[in-house]
């Protein structure tokens, strides 16, 4: 025998043992995948909106699903868990009013300015302070404090988006490259919260946004949605123009104190006027749906700790074009009945072979109108913190045929991308590397509510978001990264719809390379851990769980011989 033949023959050996270790975990199948897939983006389901007809219908097909593939509920008798919502929509009629001395002027809505309240309200009126606050940050590891100084107790905090950049002498200010929590409006408002702050205006550039005005006017002119009814008494958006008016008025200039901001010796500035805000709200409360399910886990000593895989069910439902125009489906086919689809037919391998430790398979809900679901769930955990050891989130799932790599953006935060490097071999497949996140995607999705509470968790797919164009195609390579760029096109557009052409065996691979993670974790002795230097202070939650570990959160009794 050569030695070249040798060398094949052992390279061959090599990678039947490779296939072998992949294939012996039990294997999610394509043909349910598109089934439902097909159904969870069909016209019946409305585009699957909160608080919406089609959302019902979502949580029903769910429920029966699981429940006839032979999952058990982590309460007894249930599958779902209730989400109570407020929905606020600010009317016509609301008038906001800006004094300055003697001087006092109007902003349009739509125009000047978009706002609403957070807190059930049909009716409020307010007449406070306004002070511009820089970024709107704290961040003590960064030795940053925009409010330094200034009690902003009863006040409208006016910010700028995002976060100071990264410098020669500090590249890794702020996560460098990429956007951290601290960028991200969400966290603005709840920092504004937790000051005492009346309210929080974001000023808006087509620049720092990275999108036009068009787009929070669309957000505010719909219907908004909370799970707590202690937000914000005003959230919104100020347009670049009236916020320059405003400041010139002050005797300001708005761009010098954008540059003055990004130096920490930055100091809170007083505007000398005053926000009159007469609002009038339509406000609306009703019951939303998580849907939970899980494989029990085989090991005495393990089976109360669980591996969470997730998937939000939702998207947009009915609703009207960003421009106006008549109301139609958003059917989210890709975002995200790809990933709901994708975790009913793990669920279907999952039962013929347990872990030791549970496995937990979780759709949220509302994770369009700001994670929600998931945030709900953290708050009133059907299992406790501590025995969650890991969340494995799906959004957006590749639908242009298999590739040769896989990303686990966020899985540098804990110690389990080492675990995504073994899986990554079993498959044959390249992880891809940790890349820059500026646009701040690993907080965009139902793992991040996990994060925020200590819990690994991060989203499997490409390395940034879905249409990153990062992948590496099997076959066809420039034709399935263009069908993939495009996906851009369609984010979040009634036109994100199913079309049965599609070549799944990509989304088929990232729901087996997602179980096999699971399954992998949920075998290991050791659970896994974050990295306390990754986890700023923004991350944790603006407001306590009201949780303790009692007979109420404890992990249900499966009901195994021991």
């Amino acid at each position: 025998m050569t030695i070249g033949l040798r060398s094949a023959l052992l390279i061959a050996n090599i990678a039947i043992v490779t296939a072998a270790t992949a294939a012996a975990n039990p294997q999610v199948a394509e043909p349910p995948l598109r089934a439902h897939l097909a159904y969870l983006a069909d016209d019946l389901l409305e585009g699957r909106g909160t608080g919406q007809h089609g959302g019902r219908l979502t949580v029903r097909y769910l429920e029966a699903q699981v429940a006839a593939l032979g999952l058990q509920p982590l309460r007894p008798g249930k599958f779902v868990q209730p989400v109570p919502i407020t929905g606020i929509k600010t009317l016509a009629d609301s008038k906001i009013m800006v004094q300055h001395g003697t001087s006092q002027w109007q902003w349009q809505y739509g125009e000047d300015v978009v706002l609403a309240t957070a807190q059930p309200r049909a009716e409020l009126k307010l007449d406070a302070d306004m002070v511009f606050v820089g970024f709107g940050i704290s961040a003590p590891e960064e030795r940053w404090d925009d409010y330094k100084g200034v009690d902003v107790r009863g006040k409208i905090v006016l910010m700028l988006l995002n976060q100071p950049k990264a410098t020669a002498g500090e590249p890794g200010r702020f996560g460098g490259e990429s956007l951290s929590y601290y960028g991200r409006w969400d966290y603005k408002f709840e920092e504004a919260k937790r000051r005492g702050a009346a309210g929080v205006l974001v000023l808006h550039t087509d620049a720092s946004a990275s999108y036009p005005w068009r787009v929070p006017v669309a957000g505010y002119s719909n219907e908004r949605f909370h799970v707590s009814e202690q937000g914000n008494l005003i959230e919104g958006w100020l347009h670049d123009n009236a916020a320059t008016k405003l400041f010139a008025a002050a005797g300001l200039d708005l761009l010098q104190l954008r540059q003055q901001a990004t130096a920490r010796s930055f100091k809170p500035v007083p505007l000398q006027a005053k926000l009159q805000v007469k609002l009038h709200s339509e406000v609306r409360k009703f019951v939303e749906y998580n849907v939970l399910a899980m494989v029990p886990g085989t090991d005495p000593k393990l089976r109360h700790e669980a591996v969470v895989y997730s998937a939000h069910w939702d998207h947009l439902g009915i609703k009207a074009a960003d421009d106006g125009g008549k109301a139609q489906i958003w059917h989210g086919a890709i975002d995200n009945a790809s990933g709901a689809a994708a975790l009913l037919a793990m669920a279907q391998a999952a039962v013929i072979k347990p872990a030791k430790r549970s496995q937990i398979f979780f759709w949220p809900c509302a994770e369009e109108e700001g994670l929600l679901g998931s945030m709900a769930f953290m708050h009133n955990p059907w299992w406790p913190h501590a025995d969650m050891v890991a969340n494995l989130n799906l959004d957006s799932m590749n639908f242009a045929g298999k590739t040769t790599d896989m990303g686990v953006p966020g899985a540098e935060y804990s110690n389990l991308r080492q675990s995504a490097l073994k899986v990554a071999k079993n498959h044959q497949l390249q992880l891809l590397d940790v890349l820059p996140d500026p646009s701040g995607a690993y907080f965009r999705s139902d793992h991040f509510s996990f994060a925020r509470f200590g819990i690994p968790a991060f989203r499997v797919g490409s390395p940034v978001f879905s249409s990153d164009g990062h992948f590496t195609f099997e076959h066809n390579h420039q034709d399935s990264l263009a069908k993939i760029k495009a996906f851009a096109d369609h984010y979040h557009q009634p036109s994100d719809q199913y079309d049965p052409a599609w070549d799944l065996t990509g989304m088929q691979q990232q729901a087996q390379f997602t179980l096999d993670l699971g399954l992998e974790i949920a075998n290991e002795p050791v659970r896994p851990r974050m990295l306390s230097e990754t986890v700023h202070r923004a991350w944790m939650p603006a407001t306590s769980p009201n949780t303790k570990v009692n007979d109420a959160t404890r992990a249900p009794d499966m009901g195994l011989v021991e």
